[in-house]
């Protein structure tokens, strides 16, 4: 009875990172340190990548402990067979994450404080920075919700000049052959800090032909 009793006392937090490695990685590094200091762990995968964790590392290497948990939500995207281990399309699933994953996680939160009498209530949410439903998700539940940037530094600044790119006309590409022909070889230098950048060092989304992507 003690034992359970320590565990029902334990803050909770629940992670929500964005569904791709460069997102899960970090946050998964955060959650361990946060699991070391005495913290209770929800780390919430899509159920796409959960498969494919669990194909790559085998049935087992998910299985958690008993105060590392790991769940799953659908994306809301369709799994095409022919490309079950792929990473997904990046434009598809941030449109879909954002307009489908809310109730699925509030669903999940709901069942974390109702349904599992070894696991403590979620006491905050550590989300990133790219799943803003996670907010108010926390807003709902009336829990604080820490927001995890899981960019590096560069990749920030990367971003936070993606729009100069567009307004200069370096995006969209004229014609697809730009990727290969040298086009991404162009210099920038506007970008405080990294000094003599290139195109090709940029943000993949700028290698596309499509305005509205």
């Amino acid at each position: 009875m003690g034992s359970l009793n320590t565990m029902r006392n334990k803050p909770h937090a629940v992670f929500l990172p964005f569904p791709a490695q460069g997102h899960i990685n970090p946050m998964l590094k955060l959650a361990k340190l946060l699991n070391h200091k005495g913290f209770h762990i929800t780390f919430v995968n899509t159920e796409y990548n959960h498969n494919r964790l669990l194909k790559s590392r085998g049935s087992d290497s998910l299985r958690g402990l008993p105060s590392f948990r790991f769940e799953t939500i659908p994306d809301g995207l369709p799994v095409d067979p022919n490309h079950v281990d792929a990473t997904q399309d990046i434009t598809s699933l941030c449109d879909s994450t954002s307009k489908n994953m809310l109730p699925h996680f509030k669903k999940l939160l709901w069942k974390l404080n109702n349904e599992d009498n070894d696991v403590p209530p979620v006491s905050c949410i550590v989300d990133d920075g790219t799943m803003s439903f996670g907010v108010e998700a926390g807003e709902e539940l009336g829990v604080p919700v820490v927001v995890f940037w899981t960019a590096s530094a560069c990749g920030t600044m990367a971003y936070m000049h993606y729009r100069q790119l567009v307004d200069k006309a370096f995006t969209p590409l004229k014609d697809m052959n730009d990727i290969t022909n040298g086009y991404l070889e162009t210099t920038i230098n506007w970008v405080p800090g990294m000094k003599e950048i290139r195109l090709r060092d940029m943000l993949t989304f700028i290698r596309t032909t499509d305005p509205q992507s």
